[in-house]
């Protein structure tokens, strides 16, 4: 099964402080980028893989969504999502995305936002998602990108000079990496950009775009501190077609 490391106390509590879960897509730097390769949705069938507290789901269903699925193997996430969801057309289910079953074309959009690095069997879900997505669906993901995951030690550190820099290593070897962050022992799975990629072609997507994703100009003007994002790609956005 699947670390479910939000439903840890210390993990959640900090998780929940955090400005995408405070001020939910808005909060999200990345978010802009990632609508850019959602298609409409209204009058279609969405699943959301590794839902969190609901916010896609929501947005989904505010553009006209026929029907949409929030997926999530924390109980803490589901409760936050129910508590903070009106509309009937949105469902929370608890789910295990390392065994996920669809039903065959039944969605028209899979979304995931920074959920599938801690999946150990993603040739299994890029097969069950291209499977139950309907003839020219779309997968939207994003995940952390595999030059933040691969070291042993991530982080920051300064050269000689005191430039910031961001250490490498262990790039090719493949598996987990057990960090420390908002909690202690946290698994994540690493993987290369071209394993990500390569999965998808196996498992019958077409890719549609691939973005290692940095702020804007304009982001960086109100946000300063997202100017380390440029000196390293934190995220890796990826659409792809059935």
């Amino acid at each position: 099964m699947t670390q479910n490391i939000y439903d840890t106390p210390e993990f959640f509590e900090g998780y929940s402080q955090m400005a995408r879960s405070v001020h939910g897509l808005d909060g999200a730097p990345e978010w802009p980028a990632l609508r850019a390769l959602v298609p409409d949705v209204k009058g279609r069938d969405v699943v959301d893989l590794g839902c969190g507290f609901g916010w896609f789901c929501r947005w989904a269903d505010e553009q006209g969504a026929a029907n949409v699925l929030g997926l999530d193997v924390s109980e803490n996430m589901l409760a936050r999502a129910r508590d903070t969801t009106r509309s009937t057309t949105i469902r929370y289910q608890r789910v295990d995305l390392d065994q996920l079953q669809l039903p065959p074309q039944s969605v028209d959009l899979a979304y995931s936002s920074l959920t599938l690095h801690y999946l150990e069997h993603l040739s299994a879900l890029f097969a069950t998602v291209h499977q139950a997505l309907k003839p020219g669906g779309r997968f939207v993901f994003s995940a952390e990108h595999p030059i933040y995951t691969a070291p042993t030690r991530p982080g920051f550190v300064q050269d000689a000079t005191g430039q910031r820099i961001w250490p490498l290593n262990q790039y090719a070897l493949r598996g987990p990496r057990t960090t420390d962050w908002l909690a202690r022992g946290v698994i994540k799975q690493h993987r290369t950009v071209g394993d990500y990629v390569n999965l998808l072609i196996e498992a019958g997507f077409t890719l549609a775009h691939l973005d290692e994703w940095v702020p804007t100009t304009a982001q960086l003007a109100a946000q300063p501190a997202l100017a380390e994002e440029q000196d390293r790609p934190m995220m890796l956005l990826i659409a792809a077609a059935r």
